[in-house]
């Protein structure tokens, strides 16, 4: 006669019991409530310690280039390839052309240059009065009242900040996009003065058109210049015809660069001084803080609990 063997659960001690769980962080809610109040308070802390940050936003269209450079394009744009002649006829290309030059160095250099009191408002405030509307500078890299700076620095950094150091700052600051279906332009600064945002915004906007423009009225003599000397030296006169289109359209170019100071961007909505900040959110810092401590605490009692429990078992 066998013996009927009736084979006993298997327990595993790597299953977690959550009676045992609930039951251990309830025994320490004392530290958890301890260190839940501590990130707390340092959260809110940190948050109060945070300076307002203002954003001021300009709204831009494009300028789109004329139907009659547009077909001059199509009828000689391989003569004027050949003869270094921008026909223009793309106002997207135009576009994109000026959202990356506006974040490049060469266009900061320029901008801080043409202003001084720009690169001491990007590198050394410290805070903005709004009583008085006047930035407080870091006395530590930048004396307002003698306009020197003083920061130390090791080589080969000098005192006052390079374009390179500057740069980027102010991509941290700058925003500009484009929308993919209406293609207008969004540009907008951040900064702890409203005022400074919205001044700012305002003659990035202008110095844009402006440099872009210039340097299309550079091009566009150089072309004429060019295409001059090719009339010269050829007695066709198809191709002398062709030469002086191309010269018409250069010439036009240079009129209408003149004529309008909104060459790139037209400004629909205009920045404006915010009256709200922008960031940080304080609330939101203080939530986090406090869920964070809330799960440290937790964490730091099952710790301590199950390592005493290895222990013991040991």
């Amino acid at each position: 006669m066998s013996n009927n063997h009736i084979p006993e659960p298997m327990t595993h001690d790597d299953e977690i019991d959550l009676k045992e769980l609930f039951t251990t962080i309830w025994a320490g809610k004392t530290l958890i409530i301890a260190v839940t109040s501590v990130f707390a308070v340092l959260a809110v802390i940190y948050a109060l310690m945070q300076p307002n940050i203002y954003r001021s936003e300009a709204l831009l269209a494009p300028v789109q280039a004329g139907d009659s450079a547009s077909s001059l394009a199509s009828k000689f744009g391989g003569l004027a390839s050949l003869a270094g002649v921008n026909l223009g006829g793309g106002g997207m290309d135009k576009t994109s052309l000026a959202i990356e030059y506006i974040k490049s160095r060469a266009f900061l250099e320029s901008f801080i240059n043409s202003r001084p009191e720009v690169l001491p408002a990007l590198m050394a405030v410290e805070k903005w009065q709004a009583g008085d509307n006047t930035l407080v500078f870091d006395e530590e890299i930048y004396d307002g009242a003698t306009g020197q700076w003083v920061r130390e620095v090791d080589a080969p950094k000098q005192p006052k900040p390079s374009v390179q150091e500057a740069h980027l700052v102010f991509k941290q600051i700058l925003n500009i996009s484009q929308d993919k279906e209406t293609f207008f332009v969004t540009l907008a600064i951040e900064h702890q003065s409203p005022y400074v945002a919205a001044q700012w915004v305002t003659w990035l906007v202008e110095d844009l058109n402006s440099v872009l423009k210039l340097k299309d009225i550079a091009q566009a003599e150089r072309s004429i210049a060019y295409l001059q000397s090719e009339i010269n030296n050829t007695s066709l006169s198809e191709m002398r015809s062709s030469l002086f289109e191309l010269i018409q359209s250069q010439t036009q170019t240079i009129m209408l660069a003149n004529a309008s100071p909104e060459y790139i961007f037209k400004t629909v909505d205009p920045a404006v001084v915010p009256e709200l900040k922008a960031k940080p959110k304080r609330a939101l810092i203080a939530v986090l803080g406090t869920m964070l401590g809330g799960m440290l605490g937790v964490l730091i009692v099952l710790v301590r609990h199950f390592s005493r429990k290895d222990d013991a078992s040991n």
